[in-house]
């Protein structure tokens, strides 16, 4: 089949695909081989997908499988699908949680396509519920989870060994960090070509749209300075315990270096070890962990987070649920930093991002009244505090979008909601915790705002990607001088440019190998 005859199947429903030369290149070798796909944010990736479910369907018939990591993001996949290719929706099959073991048994046997939780699929693999003979193609959604534990690396395996014409197509924008990352992903998927692109490449330039990336610097007030020296006094005083009885090396200790200490010390306490010295060493550890904890929130997002995570550890010291939460609590200079902090908010003396971000916010509405933004927050205390601060703006209708953790989490059912409540325009405004980062469908977003910036280089480019999809857009990140946030700013694009490099070397070397388009 030529390439031309790909975008015209008779699967496809007509004129609804835009041919795109890097496309029909991809799915010359998505066809032929179990293939990793890697592509900038907006540029197609659901499409490749389309089309290879189409050929595989013509051509060896069988039943399709799509996985993802969440419930709205299976949802979205069914549309996608639903308006390009020819299929009753009927055979199309939404299986997550939500549908009973018993459901979804009859469900493998009668549908055609199905989308679905790999947790779900994991599950029903294990008690037999399908038939993974019966499927020509897995699809593997934001595939950079295939590591550990995650469920990906067990349907795969278990994929290649009962299928009896198996093809695997694993997307991503954005498959790890290093090469050692992206080979464990490629591994577990029992991949065979790669197939990259980046917003450099000549046939993906004409596709993408410019996104303005720039980042707004903060000080800290003198009160937060106080309360922070004092946080940093705490913390060290437990570090410099830790050091002394030859628990942690020498030099700075961080959280990364905590939680490594912590691991090392309950594996010597499950072998039955009884060295007081470890007990004390794990305790003064979780102390230590508090602080460094109180000590980021302080610097990362500002009094109102601060004041509750004391309040918590407040409630946990007064019922004695353990004993680190007490013995923080009944440290003086916390017990100051915590009056300190109730002042703070007394005077309404806030992070000073809170007011870049709202100077941020007013502009683009006054500049676009018609704007959509997200602002990105790790925390829910801070997303309800940004949600609050926002309403006041004149032309900012914002919404949280959370996790479903908690009582008073979103359902995913709420949140397939709220992102039809955007799109139709009741709100404009996204705040939002990670559960906003990964491949939702977001369309024409002006702006996105990280409220603080992210370590990791998969989450940094995910939240990026929510603009630029199809229009122009900007990314702006707030950043807190001389705190970590500086750090992990520069963390973050450290490994994202080292994971780009990584992705040439591969694109090179795996370049060597493909056949010219021409011939095929």
């Amino acid at each position: 089949m030529s390439e031309e005859e790909y975008f015209e199947h008779p699967l496809l429903k007509e004129g609804k695909l835009e041919k795109r030369l890097y496309q029909e290149t991809v799915l010359h070798t998505t066809v032929n081989s179990n293939s990793l796909v890697v592509l900038p944010t907006g540029m197609g990736k659901t499409v490749s997908a389309v089309l290879l479910a189409a050929h595989r369907l013509n051509e060896k018939g069988g039943k399709i499988l799509f996985l993802a990591p969440t419930r709205p993001l299976v949802e979205q996949h069914k549309r996608f699908f639903n308006e390009f290719l020819e299929i009753a929706e009927g055979d199309m099959k939404v299986l997550t949680g939500k549908v009973r073991p018993g459901k979804r048994e009859k469900e493998y046997k009668e549908g055609t396509c199905f989308f679905a939780t790999p947790q779900v699929v994991e599950n029903d693999v294990i008690a037999r519920r399908m038939n993974m003979d019966d499927f020509t193609l897995v699809i593997f959604d934001e595939c950079h989870r295939a590591t550990g534990d995650y469920p990906y690396s067990f349907i795969a395996e278990m994929y290649m060994k009962r299928a009896n014409d198996p093809r695997i197509l694993g997307i991503t924008a954005s498959p790890g960090g290093s090469e050692r990352e992206i080979k464990n992903v490629i591994d577990n998927l029992y991949i065979d070509e790669v197939e990259i692109r980046t917003e450099d490449d000549e046939d993906v330039k004409p596709y993408v749209e410019s996104v303005e990336k720039n980042w707004k610097k903060v000080q800290l007030p003198e009160e937060f300075k106080e309360v922070k020296k004092l946080l940093e006094e705490a913390y060290s005083k437990r570090v410099k315990k830790l050091k002394k009885w030859d628990f942690a090396p020498s030099g700075d200790i961080h959280r990364k270096e905590l939680l490594k200490l912590q691991g090392r010390l309950r594996k010597k306490a499950s072998k039955g070890e009884e060295d007081k010295m470890v007990y004390a060493a794990m305790s003064k550890t979780a102390e230590a962990m508090k602080i460094e904890h109180a000590l980021m929130l302080l610097e990362t997002q500002g009094s109102s987070s601060l004041y509750e995570y004391f309040k918590r550890l407040r409630e946990e010291a007064r019922q004695g649920k353990t004993k680190a939460a007490k013995s923080v609590m009944n440290d003086g200079k916390i017990a100051t930093a915590f009056r300190k902090t109730s002042s703070l908010l007394e005077k309404g003396i806030e992070h000073p991002k809170l007011d870049k971000l709202k100077e941020l916010v007013k502009d683009q509405f006054d500049r676009k009244e018609d704007s959509k933004l997200i602002v990105f927050s790790h925390y829910r205390d801070q997303v309800d505090k940004i949600k609050d601060e926002l309403q006041d703006i004149e032309g900012c209708n914002p919404i949280e979008f959370i996790g479903q953790a908690g009582d008073e989490g979103l359902s995913q059912k709420e949140q397939v909601q709220i992102l039809e409540d955007l799109e139709e325009g009741k709100y404009n405004t996204l705040v939002a915790t990670a559960v906003g980062e990964e491949g939702l469908d977001i369309p024409a977003v002006d702006l996105v705002v990280f409220y603080e910036p992210v370590a990791s280089e998969i989450r940094s480019i995910q939240r990026r990607g929510r603009t630029g999809r199809q229009r122009s857009g900007k990314v702006i990140v707030l950043i807190a001088k001389d705190t970590r946030d500086e750090a992990y700013y520069w963390k973050s694009k450290h490994r994202e440019r080292r994971m780009k490099e990584t992705l040439k070397d591969m694109k090179a070397s795996n370049s060597e190998g493909q056949k010219d388009l021409d011939e095929f």
